[in-house]
């Protein structure tokens, strides 16, 4: 049996039980990647979402306190990037690191942008919109290539990454 739900106000209540709360939806597990006047820059995120399919439209959403934050603010070109679930490893290397591109293939779009051979699909991206979003950014873009193959995903739920069963 599950224990009794909890209600509360995020506004009022500790952060901590509010981001637990958003933990609670399972997501997909992507790196994000651009090019910078120092090189290529990569940040795994969950932030990633479909937004339209005529025209084709993603979103992703960076951080504020990142440092990596304004470069991608500043980014024309960037590509999303869908991880398998054999690609743990290199989410956590551009979780730590915006420079991890030593540990993976990658090569560079005719727009500059470095992009990651494997992934299950890799969208390559024009920037059309931002948008203030609290300690966030909203930013919009218009797809331009999608590559993509058979996998298995790399999910991220609870604070942990895994993968999926299949419900019979």
């Amino acid at each position: 049996m599950n224990a009794q739900p909890q209600s509360f106000d995020p506004a009022e209540a500790d952060p901590r039980a509010f981001r637990e709360a958003l933990g609670r939806f399972g997501t997909g597990v992507t790196v994000i990647t651009c090019n910078t006047p120092t090189g290529p820059m990569g940040i795994t995120a969950n932030s990633f979402a479909s937004v339209s399919l005529d025209p084709p439209l993603v979103l992703w959403s960076p951080a504020k306190g990142s440092s990596r934050y304004p470069f991608f603010m500043a980014a024309k070109h960037f590509a999303v990037h869908v991880m398998g679930d054999e690609q743990f490893g290199l989410c956590g290397g551009f979780a730590r690191s915006g420079n991890a591109f030593d540990d993976c293939d990658w090569e560079t779009s005719d727009a500059g942008v470095p992009l990651l051979n494997g992934c299950l699909s890799r969208f390559e991206c024009e920037t059309t919109a931002t948008h203030d979003a609290g300690d966030h950014s909203i930013i919009v873009a218009r797809v331009s290539r999608v590559t993509t193959r058979q996998g298995d995903p790399l999910l991220f739920f609870g604070g942990k990454y895994g993968g999926f069963t299949e419900t019979t």
